[in-house]
């Protein structure tokens, strides 16, 4: 509290949490995350061997995002969400983001789409709709631009969780 009785709001925090295979996934993470600090969001970001779900429920907004894989999301992917639905609650209400890497093809799947789906069922809400990362080749490579937009999404993201007006 501050000496008005007001109680003191610091930055606002995001995590970001991605699994990779070629970096692509983690350059999309990197790109959201510097448009989430350009809105002045506190950004964490890390792979999902590295994340643990226990002190997520501190974050403003929680950002997941992974290569699609047979459909859908990675099986490290699979496992992170795998602990998060073991964990005690306190992530009801909280808000998220799903994004992915993927081919073009709408039948390639969509890990964002099962992220998504899971995230919900444990209580979350979507900051935002689900987002794909489009890249091409056996190397899979993103296509042009895609950082760009995605470092826009963080930015809108962050002003949703900041509550800024749409403004620069």
């Amino acid at each position: 509290m501050t000496e008005s009785g007001l109680q003191a709001i610091g930055p606002k925090r995001a995590i970001i949490i991605f699994d990779t295979n070629f970096g692509n996934t983690e350059r999309i993470g990197k790109s959201i995350s510097a448009g989430l600090q350009r809105a002045g969001v506190k950004v964490d970001i890390v792979s999902t061997r590295e994340a643990l779900p226990g002190p997520l429920q501190t974050y403003d907004l929680i950002v997941i995002g992974a290569p699609t894989q047979k459909f859908t999301a990675s099986e490290p992917m699979k496992e992170f969400i795998g602990r998060l639905e073991k964990r005690e609650g306190g992530l009801e209400g909280k808000s998220f983001f799903a994004f992915d890497t993927k081919l073009p093809s709408r039948f390639s799947g969509s890990a964002a789409k099962y992220i998504e789906s899971r995230l919900e069922k444990m209580g979350l809400r979507a900051a935002a709709q689900r987002s794909s990362a489009i890249g091409r080749g056996s190397t899979f490579k993103l296509d042009e631009g895609e950082e760009v937009r995605f470092e826009g999404i963080g930015v809108e993201l962050g002003r949703g969780i900041a509550g800024q007006s749409a403004k620069n």
